[in-house]
């Protein structure tokens, strides 16, 4: 493992773990396990909270989903990750909004 190897293993948003590879790039256990075996994956084994899992680099796993399912998969994935995100801080603001309107009633009928 060279020093490059190295500084992707502490750069922060440089690794995942295979849960959330599965859940962004929609791969399947036999995915990670075939690309482990394949030499396509540097891994390592540790555990969150308790639960083991296996900890794979970022790169690494985009490079896998573009030659497995092709650039296309990789892009429309990352637009719906990007999608739902926005869809949910919308979701949290219109809440706010709504909290705002309500306390801003109160306190312009306290006012009269």
């Amino acid at each position: 493992m060279n020093l490059q190897d190295q500084s992707a293993w502490t750069k922060k948003g440089a690794t995942l773990t295979d849960s959330t590879a599965k859940k962004e790039f929609g791969l399947i256990h036999e995915d990670i396990v075939g690309g482990i075996n394949e030499g396509k994956f540097q891994y390592r084994n540790t555990s969150m909270y308790g639960n083991p899992c296996i900890k794979l680099i970022r790169s690494e796993v985009e490079v896998f989903v573009t030659e497995k399912y092709g650039a296309d998969h990789l892009k429309n994935k990352n637009t719906r990750t990007e999608l739902n995100k926005i869809n949910t801080e919308l979701q949290k603001l219109k809440r706010q909004i709504t909290v705002l309107e309500q306390r801003k009633a109160l306190l312009t009928n306290s006012l009269k």
